[in-house]
């Protein structure tokens, strides 16, 4: 199908087609429409950022977080040093951006919403788990388990990459800073540090409230999101260390251990979202295709988030049991956790380089030169209001 009507494209361009196959706002009425368009745009969007902060309040005064933290105002720096490996990649990313340097209130806002819209799917899995998970668990522990794979790859993995992904298109997509591909990459990391900052601070939270401040590692990793694992371990009986420590030692030890463990699962985040906001960054300048490409970075960054948290409760569990049975080496569950996530986040970290490594190399064979360039109007695609 062409980009334009018959008649505007076998005309002479003498004849003025306005309102026939062309269009353009002249008349008040046309300036009135264009102006109800984008009042009705600017508020919904401005109903989604207030319904998302109407959550994260919720969050705060209803949950664990804003009482902890005003409790226990050491446990923020648990939350901040979580986050340490997720800033870090999220800061790869950013430097790894070979044109034009993205404004530091882009990205700020970026993270925000990250932040913000982390919220949204809290609520959705809480809503989807029980109708996916409803009827396989009806079926036995097989059923549980193949309900729990469907709940990860139909329900956490689209809808937390979702959101993420609406972090980026909802402020920093319409900027004119967006003005490359790679900068997608950019902002969707910087989305995905949110969403892994919001996400630690209520595992971490809830951990140091759980029985006070009494630590079980089965606890822990169940707020961590591992529930496989500590499962695991309870069938296989493994000890499970205790402390019972109070006050700021307590603390620490508590909120160290889950902070540790979070602090491996955040740069995940940063990874998935920075994938599905490469592409969203090649669909603002494939304005053809532009649809399809956003859903594949989706389905990518889903597979990939979705295959984690399925894999993360069986693996590190099984390599415990078979070092102990076969090779008759006590591996401590946490060290195989930690290897398994190294592993996993090092094949799709790689993965990330390598694509950001190939535009770089693509952006220097077209421009001949490092040198960093202004900003540009990009296509306009179907996204752009």
């Amino acid at each position: 199908m062409g980009d334009r009507d018959p008649i505007e494209a076998h005309g002479d361009g003498t004849r003025d087609l306005y309102d026939i196959s062309t269009w353009e706002p002249r008349s008040t009425l046309d300036r009135l429409a264009v102006r109800l368009y984008h009042g009705v745009l600017k508020t919904i969007r401005l109903v989604v950022v207030l319904l998302a902060g109407l959550i994260l309040l919720s969050q705060f005064l209803l949950g664990s977080i804003g009482a902890t933290f005003a409790e226990d105002p050491y446990s923020v720096g648990l939350v901040l040093l979580s986050v340490v490996p997720a800033l870090g990649l999220a800061a790869y990313v950013y430097v790894a951006d070979v044109t034009s340097s993205e404004p530091l209130e882009l990205l700020v806002g970026t993270f925000m919403l990250g932040i913000l819209f982390a919220g949204f799917a809290a609520v959705l899995n809480t809503v989807l788990g029980p109708v996916v998970r409803g009827v396989p668990s009806t079926l036995g522990v097989l059923g549980s388990i193949v309900g729990t794979v469907l709940f990860f790859y139909l329900v956490v993995g689209p809808v937390e990459e979702a959101v993420k992904l609406l972090a980026v298109r909802l402020y920093a997509y319409r900027d004119r800073s967006f003005d490359a591909v790679i900068d997608g990459a950019v902002y969707g990391a910087a989305a995905g540090l949110g969403f892994a900052t919001i996400e630690n601070a209520l595992y971490i939270t809830r951990s140091l409230n759980a029985s006070g401040n009494e630590f079980a590692l089965g606890a822990a990793l169940g707020a961590a999101g591992l529930g496989w694992v500590a499962a695991a371990l309870a069938d296989l009986s493994l000890p499970v260390a205790q402390s019972s420590a109070g006050g700021i030692i307590g603390i620490v030890g508590t909120g160290g251990r889950i902070a540790a463990l979070r602090a491996l699962a955040g740069p995940g985040h940063v990874i998935y979202s920075a994938f599905a906001g490469y592409y969203l960054g090649l669909a603002k300048f494939n304005s053809e295709n532009a649809g399809p490409i956003a859903v594949k970075g989706l389905l990518i960054a889903s597979l990939i988030h979705a295959t984690y948290n399925v894999l993360v409760g069986i693996v590190p569990a099984v390599f415990v049991v078979t070092a102990s049975e076969f090779a008759g080496v006590s591996v401590p569950d946490l060290v195989a956790f930690f290897a398994f996530v190294l592993v996993y986040d090092s094949i799709f970290g790689f993965a990330l380089l390598r694509k950001i490594r190939a535009y770089r190399a693509a952006y220097h064979d077209v421009r001949g030169t490092d040198d960093r360039e202004g900003t540009f109007d990009p296509e306009a695609t179907e996204f752009d209001p």
